[in-house]
């Protein structure tokens, strides 16, 4: 069941219309500046297409912008980001009831406006450490890998929180029976929600499972931002998150202005799904993120009839890559229906079934990463 929609555009628009252009003269929406409108309960999300030689220099017109479409009747959340448009030209404003209306026909593409690099991996107060769980391509089990290390973890004692950073594909809702939507509290943060004891917080708490998010780039990233960094995690010890799959513009980014601590590549045994563990290994590498270790999932088919093992995609492949490069192995998760169903249920094996053979896999593996963290850091000059 969807959201209905309580925020007015031509309310936001009329808010706008009080916003002076990049010379100070008429205003941005007469301009023809504002672009993409969508709206969804009480949010609303929109560009605005400024010269691309000044991007970097108008963040004050972004700001005002958004505190504009805060005062429209209805709206406690906005997500507005700058835009360069290559040839110059004014943007029409294309407007748009909902998301779910705005998802039906892809927007074109823009070049994403350079952020201040004062921002640039600026930390999060209150989080100790964020670990990016990554995956090369889709269908590796990331999803699934990220929520049962943050619950190994939590079982050291340890306070954790996951952020999902799938703005297309969000699993967390599903995979931890999470539903309903974040609440707001002061400074117009979001409040996380929990799940067994994590605190939580995804793009699907703010759209319909069924509707399909399709926004440009520069969209997706201030959704991110926010949801990173405008969320009361209170006191974490360790914030997982959950990476989109692949290596393209909103993964490089993230790697970029988030402050990593470390990264873990999750990957099947085949070589398909190697090489493009590679390309996420690659990434981290580039922007200086530590490797912490590269995980085997679906390892081995574990036949609940024979007692025997199937290595259905191979075996051994990332243990064996994990050497080639000099990165820590950090183990291997079979293929059992039992981690299977219990993620499909909302309850992930770690939680429902502490004491098999798969969740134990799962601590171990989560020990090993916060010791790793911990290496780490002491290398780094901090302390862990």
């Amino acid at each position: 069941m969807g959201y209905a929609v309580t925020i007015a555009i031509d309310q936001i628009l009329e808010q706008l219309k009080r916003v002076k252009g990049p010379d100070l003269s008429g205003n941005i929406v007469d301009l023809g500046l504002v672009s993409d409108i969508a709206a969804s309960n009480d949010q609303v999300a929109f560009s605005i297409t400024v010269p691309a030689d000044r991007a970097a220099q108008l963040e004050p017109l972004r700001a005002a912008a958004e505190k504009a479409a805060l005062a429209a009747p209805g709206v406690a959340k906005a997500l507005v980001t700058l835009t360069a448009d290559s040839k110059e030209q004014p943007a029409p404003v294309r407007s748009a009831p909902s998301i779910e209306q705005a998802a039906a026909v892809p927007p074109p593409m823009q070049k994403q406006a350079p952020q201040p690099q004062s921002a640039t991996r600026a930390p999060v107060p209150g989080v100790g450490a964020i670990i990016a769980v990554a995956s090369g391509k889709g269908g590796v089990g990331k999803s699934t890998t990220s929520v049962n290390i943050a619950l190994g973890l939590q079982a050291r004692g340890l306070k954790v929180g996951i952020l999902d950073a799938d703005i297309y594909g969000p699993s967390l809702p599903r995979l931890l029976n999470i539903s309903g939507r974040p609440q707001s509290g002061g400074d117009r943060v979001l409040i996380p929600l929990e799940g067994h004891g994590l605190k939580v917080m995804s793009m699907g708490f703010m759209v319909d499972e069924d509707t399909a998010t399709v926004w440009r780039g520069p969209m997706i990233m201030q959704a991110l931002t926010q949801m990173l960094r405008e969320v009361a995690w209170g006191e974490l010890d360790v914030l997982i998150v959950d990476m989109p799959p692949g290596t393209g513009d909103a993964q490089l980014t993230m790697a970029q202005n988030v402050p990593l601590a470390g990264a873990v590549i999750v990957s099947t045994p085949q070589d398909l799904a190697l090489i493009d563990a590679r390309k996420g290994l690659n990434m981290f590498r580039k922007v200086d993120v530590p490797i912490l270790g590269i995980i085997e999932n679906m390892s081995y088919f574990s036949c609940p009839d024979c007692d025997g093992r199937h290595a259905i995609f191979g075996h051994g492949g990332a243990r064996a890559e994990a050497e080639r490069i000099g990165a820590p192995f950090l183990g291997e998760v079979p293929l059992v229906m039992q981690i299977r169903e219990t993620s499909d249920s909302g309850t992930p094996i770690v939680v429902s079934d502490p004491e098999s053979v798969q969740a134990q896999i799962y601590r171990d593996i989560a020990g090993l990463i916060w010791d790793r963290l911990t290496e780490e850091r002491m290398l780094a000059g901090g302390h862990g």
